[in-house]
This record gives C-alpha cells, structure tokens and sequence, in this order.
C-alpha cells in the first residue's frame, strides 16, 4: 500500500522558538529542531511499516525552507525535500490509504499557541475557505479528502491536535508539547513522544480503509488577508483571484489545487 507522510517543523518537540525554524542557514538551532522533526517521522515511518511492512511511504518536507536532516530520516522512506518548482497537491495522489500529519502547528490567531502561522509566520493574518477560519492542516486534510484520501494521525502542540480533531472526526493524535506562548512551550520526553507517534500511526494505519476522508464539496472559494505593511498582490497570479482590499484577496476554483494551498 501507499502512504503519504506531510512534514512541518513548527510543532516538533522541542521547538518553540522562530530562531529555530526561519532561518535558511544550519545554525545549531535550526539543526537540533531538523533532528527532532526527523526522529517523530522516523518514528511514524516504522508505525506504517508495523501494519504494513512492504508500504511505500511518501514524505514530502513541508517546511518552507527544509525541515527534514536527510542523513537521519528512515531509508524506508521516499523522500519529496524541498525544491523548486514544487505545486499542490505535493506528491499526494488518490492511490494513498492515508495521509499522516507530523509536526504540525496551530493556525495564525490560535491564542497562546507555539509558533502558530497560517503559511507565512511573517505576512498572513488569517486564510478562510468556504467562510470558515483556516490554517495548514485544514487546507490539506481538505485537499486530501476531495482525493478520497484520509487524514488519520496529526501529532503537534496540543492546540494544534485540538485543531485536527475539531476538523477531522476520528483522527489520533499525539501531543509533543503543551503550549504556553507564541516562543514558548512544555514539552514533553522526547522518547516518549516518538513511542506514542509509533504505536498511533499504527493503530491509526490498522483503521485507515475504514477512516472517513474530509470532504468539502467544491467549489472552493479561498480569501487569503494579510498582515498591516504586507502586500497581497502574490496571490493575484492565481486565475481568477480578485482584490478585495490592499490587504485582502479572494480566489474561486473547482479544484482546491488550482488555490494557494
């Protein structure tokens, strides 16, 4: 069978700091986050296999400017790492069983949560789609669902997992920490974060054919607002995306792809 694994780092244990996941150079930081994010996947990597040891597990590093240490992740792993030139829906196609969500963070405006953004920590406000209050995860699990792919396991802060699951009934989820503040967060050990992320992906693998998709019928209207002294005009090389106002654009498609996700 075929998985798909979606990467960020914002929500890995031990990062809580935008020093640690901003920066294009391999600081310290940056590197030490790079390993935690790539021993949770490894971790979810052998969940998957549990189940289903002859899998093809797709990983796509989702983190803007990389977030997986390739020497470390699992050589069972297909790895999508960044480049140019990448478009939704990322390497994600119909014939996966199930899409696992690893590191991931809460969406721009979650009050008190660790590095919570929607896209770009720097320039957006807030993404709506269909008239509700957007983030990532719920652009993707969306994505995935018009594809008739499930979401079946998140593991992040814990305001991100309540996040997931106020969106996807059923989904598992594995807490890597305990948010405080915007830089600032509880977390947990990390050994027994990657135990649980092992054991939930597999349980969570184990129920994947009988997991329900998130399906929002099109068509999709996406409304992208952005912060004071951003520009939205970026988002006007979409086809048929309108200003609204100098901080707003709205964009309609059939298909979810065709938007900024």
């Amino acid at each position: 069978m075929k998985w798909y694994v979606l990467t960020d780092l914002e929500g890995a244990c031990r990062v809580n700091r935008w020093d640690q996941t901003r920066v294009n150079e391999l600081t310290p930081g940056k590197l030490g986050a790079m390993t935690m994010l790539t021993l949770e996947i490894n971790a979810a990597v052998q969940g998957l296999l549990d189940i289903d040891p002859y899998g093809q597990i797709v990983v796509w590093d989702g983190h803007g400017n990389g977030g997986i240490d390739e020497r470390l992740l699992s050589d069972r792993a297909w790895l999508i790492s960044r480049g140019t030139g990448i478009r939704a829906p990322y390497g994600l196609d119909s014939e996966c069983v199930g899409q696992v969500v690893i590191g991931q963070h809460a969406m721009a405006g979650t009050p008190h949560a660790t590095l919570a953004h929607t896209y770009s920590s720097q320039t957006v406000e807030y993404y709506e789609l269909n008239g509700q209050r957007i983030g990532e995860l719920g652009c993707r699990a969306v994505m995935a669902g018009a594809m008739g792919v499930p979401t079946i396991f998140v593991s992040g802060d814990d305001l991100a997992n309540a996040e997931a699951r106020a969106l996807i009934p059923g989904v598992l989820t594995v807490d890597t920490k305990q948010s405080l503040d915007t830089e600032l967060a509880l977390h947990r050990p990390p050994h027994q974060v990657y135990e649980e992320i092992r054991e939930q992906v597999a349980l969570a693998a184990r129920g994947a054919k009988q997991a329900e998709p998130v399906r929002w019928p099109g068509p999709y209207e996406l409304v992208a607002r952005v912060l004071p002294d951003c520009s939205p005009d970026g988002y006007l090389r979409y086809p048929g995306a309108t200003k609204l106002d100098d901080r707003t654009v709205r964009a309609t498609a059939d298909d979810l792809t065709a938007l900024w996700v």
